[in-house]
């Protein structure tokens, strides 16, 4: 509980430190950043924490955390006094409070909202992870290894603890943000990784809270400055909690349709035409034969991430991963596209300042004019090559949408034309290369598995496939786009619409067709592989198979082109007029105005990130598009639902009668599909927030027969509830956690322990101590480098370490390595041992049980 309320506390604080630099920044938010403030000062800290101490002027302690606090301090201190000197105040040492004093006193609900949300939200999934902390599922060790050996390192770039002698090659920022809350709080890795990922999800809810109340704010000012517009009390601070419900709790439609399959609907006599249409792994097989309403298969909750199939054309299956954000935040990876979300929504708060007029300036650069002033320029650097250090997907889709503004707030100003694309170069160019120097020390270090872009000739996307992804956010997208073209009559954009789709459409087709044609001739072999791997015997065939495939799946494709055409139309109309609504007419007439603007730029990118990987993939280790999918589909989901909340509250304002309780009617229902999952997954993975339990020891509390029973039943009771994974591990391992716990606090060094492969029990020494040790998940390395090269032959070797009883060997090993501690415990005694070269040789640094640790002289 203690940890909680430290690392509530700083954040809070953080952000109030930060509220006058955002208030600065963000002049054109209703808002002027407030629920953005704790990303903004965790991005801006921790970009001056990390460049100082990379750059040797700081270390690696709490004297280079609070380094970082005093400087952001003083932007905060220049912000006052920037704001004062605007309002024509006398300029006092510390600016101007009262201009902030007196703004949260106008705007106390927002600020109490936003104040209680995150209270909540953080409360909420700090209880969750409470509930289940374990952190040696997937991909979690990995997490917990570069917090530990970032908290470890004495100096930056951090170690990587899994490969000795290297820096971590990752994007790892949001692991140095974990680090620096849990070194400054006090709090242990194996702790800070759970309330990190609460952290996550709080920053999450306020961030796209703030944003539909902007975008609501600055619609109700346009409806405020028309005539006869109907005026709406679903505005503001209620209407904007909608946002974190569709971004961050709503799921797909999987969750519900395992209720069903649960129940046996559809099926007669083990066999069901539904199902087996349906091809979800797991769901075509025949349910138990006594009907419930809870799934109860084993692990049933991980397969609402892998709905999407892709099938080659001989018939094999190719799994695909399609998270969204709830199931990331059930399942507790911190990985890097859950570390992005405040930040990406940060981007999207930034652009959405630049789209309504915000950072106005002129700035020359290079031969470049930006529209935009130098204080906006450094910030959107600044922001975006956080996102890369973050998690480097994200950038293109951030630079995208902050160009896409910046496109669009010109358009507003000079119409549209050919300079347009001029405007949006001038700064996209400058503006990246900015982005890149700002990061420089962290792609200095910087390697990756990616590997240039491949096309995606056989795979298309099944529309039934992509409607249980996406339906919750489909149907509102819809019915908003319907709302505009009903109520908006826009002037002749429809064709230049639907040419331009189309068009995308073929010349994304055309070019994955000539990169397979160029991969055949430049590669013949993996031409030829390809090819037998399709069971077809050259490229005519495959060519004429993969359209029929392509034909014959096209509902996926229909179902993002009836939503990219009339979202593309009304963005590029240029004209609009206001018509007298008819009687029958489902809404008022009202114009459109420039949120909406914003919000069909929201669906426009979202839709564009769903039909890329239609035709084109990166290329990586996975050798398919699992990868792509993932990370586009994720950032599609972030922004549609964006959209389709602000959509949401809109219909809900302006539809009339009978269409009102329609529309309202059925958002019950999809609130009904898209909430079952939440609901049934989340107690499934925390054992009903192990209340069961807690009903037991209590009970045997009360009993008050069994003294010692009783005292079992008070600590487990104490510890049933716990953040820190380590307390799990504990109970689990005492002897090795004994040990573990003693190399935690010994000098630094290498350690050495047994090697072995990924999402597995190896590495655990390294990862819960954070000293190096000479090789970790080796598949995991290999991802991170692109290859094995760097391992050389570290694995052989410990093995040999181990298994040799001839010292001399051992003593070369532990010298061309440098390590200084040989640990020995279950894992190392379940594979060849000969530790009397260990006892005679070295000191026994630890023993307890049959673990021990030794010593190098």
């Amino acid at each position: 509980m203690g940890w909680f309320f430290s690392w509530y506390l700083t954040v809070t604080l953080l952000g109030w430190l930060t509220f006058p630099l955002v208030y600065r920044l963000f002049p054109a938010l209703a808002d002027r950043g407030y629920s953005l403030s704790r990303a903004a000062g965790l991005l801006v800290w921790g970009y001056l924490f990390w460049l100082l101490t990379s750059l040797r002027l700081s270390q690696n302690d709490v004297g280079g955390l609070l380094l970082g606090l005093l400087i952001l301090a003083g932007l905060s201190i220049w912000a006052l006094r920037s704001i004062a000197r605007r309002h024509g105040d006398e300029v006092s040492p510390f600016g101007n409070l009262p201009i902030l004093v007196g703004w949260v006193r106008h705007n106390r609900r927002l600020v109490l909202s936003v104040e209680g949300l995150f209270l909540v939200a953080f409360a909420f999934l700090a209880f969750v992870r409470a509930s289940n902390p374990e952190l040696t599922s997937a991909e979690k060790p990995m997490e917990l290894m570069f917090i530990n050996a970032i908290l470890r390192s004495p100096a930056f770039p951090p170690r990587d603890a899994w490969l000795s002698g290297y820096a971590i090659s990752y994007y790892y920022f949001g692991y140095v943000m974990t680090a620096m809350l849990a070194k400054l709080t006090g709090v242990p890795g194996s702790a800070a990784h759970n309330l990190m990922t609460a952290l996550i999800f709080a920053l999450g809810a306020i961030g796209s809270y703030g944003i539909l109340y902007n975008l609501l704010s600055s619609r109700q000012q346009a409806a405020k400055e028309t005539e006869n517009v109907h005026q709406s009390a679903v505005y503001g601070t209620r209407a904007a909690f909608l946002t974190p419900l569709f971004l961050l709790i709503v799921s797909n439609a999987e969750g519900f349709l395992e209720v069903l399959h649960r129940l046996g609907l559809f099926w007669s006599a083990n066999t069901s035409a539904f199902w087996t249409w349906l091809d979800i792994k797991d769901l075509i097989q025949p349910p138990a034969p006594t009907p419930g309403w809870i799934p109860d298969r084993y692990l049933w909750w991980w397969r609402a991430s892998r709905v999407i199939s892709d099938y080659d054309l001989g018939g094999g299956f190719k799994e695909i991963i399609d998270e969204f954000p709830f199931f990331s935040f059930l399942h507790a990876d911190l990985h890097p596209h859950v570390l992005a979300i405040p930040f990406s929504l940060l981007a999207v708060g930034a652009a959405l300042n630049l789209f309504l007029g915000g950072w106005r300036g002129e700035l020359n650069l290079f031969g470049f004019r930006l529209h935009v002033n130098l204080t906006g320029f450094a910030f959107l650097g600044l922001l975006l090559g956080g996102l890369a250090f973050l998690n480097t997907w994200d950038i293109l889709i951030a630079a995208v949408l902050i160009a896409g503004a910046y496109g669009l707030s010109r358009v507003r100003e000079s119409g549209w034309g050919w300079e347009r694309a001029e405007d949006v170069l001038a700064l996209g160019i400058p503006l990246g290369i900015l982005s890149f120097f700002l990061y420089l020390p962290f792609y200095i270090g910087f390697s990756s598995q990616l590997g240039g872009v491949l096309p995606n000739l056989v795979y298309p996307t099944r529309g039934a496939h992509l409607w249980v992804m996406l339906v919750t956010l489909l149907l509102p997208l819809y019915a908003y786009l319907i709302y505009l073209w009903r109520a908006e009559k826009l002037i002749g954009r429809w064709r230049l619409a639907i040419w331009l789709s189309l068009g995308l459409v073929m010349l994304l087709w055309a070019i994955s067709w000539v990169v397979g044609l160029g991969i055949r001739l430049a590669a013949p072999d993996v031409g030829d592989l390809f090819l037998q791997m399709q069971g077809v015997a050259d490229m005519n065939m495959l060519f004429a198979q993969a359209g029929l495939k392509r034909l014959s799946h096209i509902g996926g494709l229909l179902t993002l082109l009836a939503v990219l055409i009339p979202a593309l139309a009304f963005l590029l109309s240029r004209e609009r007029r206001l018509e007298t609504a008819e009687e029958d007419s489902p809404v008022d007439q009202a114009p459109l105005e420039s949120s909406t603007n914003f919000v069909l730029l929201l669906i426009l990118l979202g839709t564009l990130l769903l039909i890329g990987p239609e035709f084109l993939y990166l290329r990586d280790q996975f050798g398919s598009r699992i990868n792509t999918v993932f990370k586009f589909y994720y950032q599609a989901w972030m922004v549609w639902s964006l959209a389709a909340s602000y959509g949401i509250v809109v219909l809900s304002q302006k539809l009339r009668a009978g269409w009102n309780i329609a529309f309202r009617a059925g958002l019950v229902l999809l609130l009904l599909v898209g909430l079952t999952y939440p609901v049934l997954s989340i107690l499934d993975r925390t054992g009903n927030f192990r209340l069961d339990g807690a009903l037991i020891l209590i009970n045997t509390l009360q009993a008050g027969d069994d003294e010692s029973a009783q005292l079992v039943a008070r600590q487990e009771l104490d510890s049933l509830w716990a953040l820190d994974y380590f307390d799990m591990f504990q109970r689990q391992n005492p002897d090795e956690a004994a040990a573990i716990r003693w190399l935690q606090f010994a000098p630094d060094g290498v350690v050495a322990e047994a090697i072995g492969g990924s999402y597995s029990a190896y590495g655990r020494v390294s990862t819960l101590t954070g000293l190096p040790t000479v090789l970790g998940w080796p598949g995991h390395e290999s991802q991170w480098r692109g290859g094995y090269d760097e391992q050389g032959s570290r694995q052989g070797d410990i093995e040999t370490l181990y298994a040799t009883g001839d010292w001399q060997t051992a003593k070369a090993i532990l010298e061309r390595y440098n390590v200084r501690y040989v640990f020995v415990g279950n894992l190392e005694r379940g594979a060849p041992l000969q530790e009397e070269k260990f006892m005679s040789r070295m000191r026994l640094a630890f023993q307890q049980g049959n673990v021990a640790v030794y010593e190098a002289p």
